[in-house]
């Protein structure tokens, strides 16, 4: 069976900054892959990588057997923050159909399918009574809603999340948590950065990240009281024992 994602000897750099070192790992067509990590470990930048946003310096990588720029048409993703200024005058209807601009092009009108997708995602995120509500009115959480929706009206195969539920409001993180849940069963693959042990350990797949990929494979493989302490450097932190019992029975051997 062909790979979802294959690195080999994969390095990404901002000038003289390493965000990741070489690392060499793959990721199977499973259903949710969680790429877990302390804050400022390369989680994002990994991702953006996937994306083909953000170049290797080094290294092979593919994704869906391509370049990852040649691949982005099989992917969507959804940025973990997107800053709205309050002179952009576009509504929520608007932002979600422009997941549609990359099938139909930017000239073209929409026609039955696509608006049935645009209203089919924004009842999904249960965002339809602010279809005509503009993006500078509504909260973080609404927001984040309303850019998912937009990545679900985008033809994919892929769906990458960063952070998806960090901040967010009871009711906009449980929508997007169905959401994940109904893109695994619908045979979509799901990839999303997390600092969360629980939603690393309900994946399938798990990539663990400080400046480098550290282990990958299933969570009971990858998320171990030893993988987890040289990741985190929880080894010298008094009281992160009881967190550990408490996060990977399971896991610890």
């Amino acid at each position: 069976m062909t790979h979802l994602i294959e690195a080999d000897h994969v390095v990404i750099r901002y000038g003289t900054h390493t965000a990741l070192a070489a690392s060499t790992f793959h990721v199977p067509r499973v259903g949710a892959t969680a790429v877990i990590g302390p804050n400022g470990s390369g989680k994002s930048s990994l991702l953006s990588a996937f994306a083909g946003l953000v170049p290797t310096a080094s290294g092979t990588l593919r994704v869906l057997e391509q370049e990852p720029v040649q691949a982005q048409r099989r992917l969507s993703y959804v940025l973990q923050h997107t800053a709205v200024a309050k002179t952009t005058p576009i509504t929520v209807r608007e932002a979600v159909g422009l997941g549609a601009y990359p099938k139909v092009g930017l000239w073209r009108r929409f026609g039955a399918a696509e608006k049935a997708a645009v209203a089919g995602a924004m009842e999904q995120m249960g965002i339809s009574h602010l279809s005509e509500r503009h993006l500078h009115e509504l909260s973080g959480g609404q927001r984040q809603r309303v850019y998912v929706a937009q990545a679900m009206v985008q033809t994919h195969e892929v769906l990458l999340l960063d952070e998806p539920l960090t901040g967010l409001d009871l009711v906009s993180a449980q929508t997007i948590d169905d959401l994940i849940h109904r893109e695994r069963q619908d045979r979509c693959s799901v990839l999303l950065t997390t600092h969360d042990l629980d939603e690393a350990r309900a994946a399938d797949w798990v990539l663990l990240v400080n400046r480098t990929v550290l282990a990958f494979g299933p969570p009971a493989e990858v998320l171990t009281r030893h993988n987890l302490e040289i990741a985190y450097g929880l080894g010298a932190l008094h009281g992160w024992e009881g967190f550990l019992d408490q996060h990977t029975d399971d896991e610890v051997p």
